[in-house]
């Protein structure tokens, strides 16, 4: 259906401080955001721990429509390509992780490409002897995306081939893919302990919002918090490991206060996060066999440094979020105007005692799971939003928080931690992508 949605009609939906509904509600909009955010942004696509070996293979959708695959070659090399025949179009790989053993092939005519993308042979060739058919021809292999990179093993890749390099994109907020891998005393990261997925049956920009919103944890996680702090107060004083596990949760329920010290960091391009100084994860218990490591890895001066920058959620907009002080991430799938997929994954720091990373994959079950703690409260929030919306009641939502005392530096800007200031620089991003007047 060819777009009827003007840029000036799309501008007008994203004011200074408020937005309109139809954001959350017009198939049409979310079409269209598919097409001038998610086709022109860096998008996050894996990690390089999920393709250790020559053909192993992670397969997603870049878009809510286009499935990628990302591979490993035999020079270790990694790509992500279309997850498409050069000939008849059919999807090579079904399965969302795997091993391609000698080369892609096609179910349907059983053409085959190599792990870079390049046709390998076609069945039957001589029937295209005398036709002009150039099997050379580019256009017959599985074609690259228009870019991709890695950082840190951090794999995003672009269908626009006019966007900014990676580096320039991800801006200030690098630091906290830094901090993650800073963690690890051997400075890398990888995936570990599978993934939670969880579908949202709301739009995808209800999460992303949510991230970095510290007016809501008080009110919405208040029965869950209250809940673990009575567990608490009952533990005898031998308990330290249920004790441990258990103060995961309260920090959900901290004071409008609290939340306000912690600040909100905003970029170009959407990102941001809160925290930097102090976050809901600063008075985390550090395992003692942890801090040897790290200490006799960067010295005890830099470990203290690296433990000092304590985010909470940082977002890279619009598809991943990250926990640096827990080490998980999640990915957010956009399927329809009102139904996304969330994927949590977990990391182990290299180098790092598995505590750390049993630790982690508490927290993600806890937090993130479907069947969690935290995370399902959000969800009904979300789901009231989005039947809420529908009602004719009013056409606006405002973010109006602390507008207007947001400090302006030259890379970011900053406020204070229970600001809007998450939602402006989001929809601020929204507004010059759909509009075409995001920098490339």
């Amino acid at each position: 259906m060819k777009n009827t949605i003007s840029n000036e009609e799309l501008a007008g939906l994203v004011e200074p401080a408020r937005l309109h509904k139809r954001l959350y509600l017009d198939p049409d909009i979310f079409e269209l955001e598919m097409e001038r955010i998610w086709g022109q942004a860096w998008i996050f696509i894996g990690h390089e721990s999920q393709v250790p070996a020559t053909g192993d293979f992670f397969s997603t959708n870049i878009t809510h429509k286009i499935p990628v695959v990302m591979i490993r070659d035999k020079e270790g090399q990694v790509h992500v390509l279309h997850n498409r025949c050069g000939h008849k179009g059919a999807k090579l790989v079904e399965s969302r992780d795997g091993n391609v053993r000698g080369a892609f092939r096609c179910p349907y005519h059983g053409w085959s490409f190599r792990h870079d993308g390049t046709l390998l042979k076609i069945p039957n060739e001589k029937g295209y002897e005398g036709t002009g058919f150039d099997p050379s021809d580019s256009c017959n292999n599985m074609q690259p995306v228009a870019q991709v990179e890695s950082y840190r093993g951090f794999v995003f890749a672009t269908l626009s081939s006019t966007a900014p390099d990676l580096k320039t994109w991800l801006g200030g907020a690098v630091d906290c893919l830094d901090n993650l891998c800073d963690r690890a005393p051997e400075g890398e990261v990888e995936v570990a302990g599978g993934v939670l997925r969880y579908e949202h049956e709301c739009n995808w920009k209800f999460i992303l919002e949510n991230l970095n919103d510290t007016m809501h944890p008080m009110v919405v996680h208040q029965s869950v918090v209250q809940a673990a702090e009575d567990y608490i107060a009952s533990l005898p004083a031998s308990a330290a490991k249920q004790r441990s596990e258990a103060e995961i949760i309260p920090p959900f329920g901290s004071s409008y206060e609290k939340f306000e010290d912690s600040g909100i960091t905003g970029f170009p391009y959407g990102h941001h996060y809160d925290g930097g100084k102090t976050s809901i994860h600063a008075d985390y218990t550090v395992l003692p066999a942890y801090h040897e490591a790290m200490v006799k890895a960067y010295g005890e001066e830099r470990t203290r440094e690296i433990y000092s920058f304590n985010t909470h959620n940082t977002l890279y907009y619009p598809s991943l979020t990250i926990k640096t002080a827990v080490q998980n991430i999640r990915v957010v799938r956009p399927i329809a105007v009102d139904r996304f997929v969330v994927e949590t994954w977990s990391f182990r720091l290299k180098g790092a005692p598995e505590e750390m990373l049993q630790r982690t994959l508490l927290y993600s079950r806890l937090i993130n799971s479907s069947a969690g703690m935290v995370g399902p409260d959000d969800l009904e929030v979300y789901r009231r939003a989005q039947e809420g919306l529908q009602s004719s009641a009013s056409d606006w939502v405002e973010f109006h928080r602390q507008y207007g005392r947001d400090q302006q530096l030259p890379d970011r800007v900053i406020g204070g931690g229970t600001s809007d200031l998450d939602m402006r620089t989001q929809y601020k991003a929204w507004r010059e992508y759909m509009t075409g007047e995001i920098a490339q």
